[in-house]
């Protein structure tokens, strides 16, 4: 213990009493550390907010969607789903606890009020809608069954909507212009903040069958269908139910693919978060070639410490100091360098995070404790590998010649 100690306190006044030196040395270790944490910061922080999002479609969701392959695509063939999947699904699968079709606007994006203009997306859906998208009304109400049935023009509208417009706070009972066609206002939805950079709260909600009817038959209109399942444990049940549905009303045969897709919130989350999860190792892959070059640079310097201090190791082994305690001073000396930089580097890199997340308007950066404690077991692993070959150099010295040693 006692030579723990002592190798310990040595190594940290040799750092003090060249702390210039010392700062110099560790800025490898430091920029590669900082670099790491800044990267790893904000991709964690996109994949946390993307989970909290899935999270509030409620693990029980499934969204149904059309697939055109690539080669239908080459020949202008698109698969589309219909209102008749929509019944069909509703009223032939046990286990559904909530319903709706969701239909885009076909290029009806912009609306009007006064002089003001406002681009947002424009969906028509039905009353489910608010359940399956955990959509909530800050002011107003949700579209109901009633809307829908009599194709009412009455809509409801997100917070930059309403910012752009220059509505009041409370925007219901105003009215605003979608290409010619006067809606009335009737919910404002509660901010729900960005993704990926986009705005979540540029949201348009129209009644399904007063969408449909302002498309008209110009445009084949898509859509897709959203559902709940009543019981999580059933959802895999649910969904070959539906697939083996649908691939019956298209007239699918058994040899094709389906046109259509199955995916539940849950297989959403964790596609987006093993894209992130290869994006981290790939970049956390490249700026780690810093940690090497900064190693490099630390062995290099030991290096130099070991020849300035060759008189100072002779005159210890010719007092009687073992060669184990030589090994460790200067192990410690490399290794406490190392985790310098590693401290400084970790929090330089979280402040780059913060900063380059708020200059990008994406989610807040987060640093998870396993990159905390991998920003600080690589330098501690650096410091060793880099650290040993000069250790061992100072402990091999012949205290004779090093004593001789000008």
């Amino acid at each position: 213990m006692f030579d723990f100690t002592e190798s310990i306190r040595s190594a940290l006044h040799s750092i003090k009493a060249h702390s210039f030196r010392s700062f110099l040395t560790t800025l490898g270790i430091v920029i590669g550390v900082a670099a790491v944490i800044a990267m790893v910061s904000i991709i964690q922080g996109f994949s946390y907010f993307v989970n909290q999002s899935f999270e509030g479609l409620g693990t029980n969701s499934l969204i149904v969607q059309s697939y055109t392959s690539n080669e239908n695509r080459l020949q202008r063939k698109f698969s589309r789903l219909t209102p008749r999947d929509l019944e069909l699904i509703s009223s032939r699968i046990d286990g559904i606890s909530s319903i709706t079709p969701i239909t885009n606007s076909g290029g009806l994006n912009q609306l009007n009020y006064g002089s003001q203009t406002a681009t947002g997306q424009t969906q028509g859906s039905t009353y489910n809608y608010r359940i399956v998208q955990q959509a909530f009304s800050r002011y107003g109400r949700f579209l109901s069954n009633s809307d829908n049935l009599t194709r009412r023009r009455v809509v409801v509208i997100g917070e930059d909507i309403r910012n752009d417009l220059d509505l009041p706070e409370n925007p219901v009972g105003e009215y605003v212009d979608l290409n010619g066609v006067w809606l009335k206002v009737i919910g404002l939805l509660e901010p729900r903040g960005q993704i990926f950079g986009q705005s979540q709260d540029r949201q348009v909600i129209l009644p399904f069958n007063t969408m449909r009817s302002l498309i008209g038959n110009q445009v084949t209109a898509d859509m897709f269908i959203q559902l709940t399942v009543s019981d999580l444990e059933n959802i895999d049940n649910v969904s070959n139910n539906i697939s083996n549905l649908l691939r019956n009303a298209h007239g699918l045969e058994d040899d094709e693919d389906d046109d259509f897709q199955i995916q539940s919130s849950a297989q959403l989350a964790d596609t987006v978060s093993s894209i992130l999860g290869s994006v981290t190792l790939v970049m956390g892959g490249i700026v780690s070639i810093s940690l090497l070059v900064g190693g490099i640079g630390i062995m290099n310097i030991m290096l130099v410490s070991v020849t300035e201090r060759t008189r100072e190791i002779g005159i210890c082994k010719a007092i009687g100091a073992k060669r184990h305690q030589i090994l460790l001073q200067f192990l410690f000396e490399s290794v406490f360098l190392c985790l310098l930089g590693g401290l400084i580097g970790l929090i330089l890199g979280y402040g780059f995070g913060l900063i380059a997340s708020n200059a990008l308007d994406s989610p807040a950066a987060v640093v998870p404790l396993w990159a905390v404690l991998l920003a600080f077991g690589f330098s501690a692993f650096v410091g060793i590998v880099f650290g040993i070959m000069p250790a061992a150099k100072a402990a091999n010295l012949d205290p004779i010649e090093a004593l001789r040693y000008e």
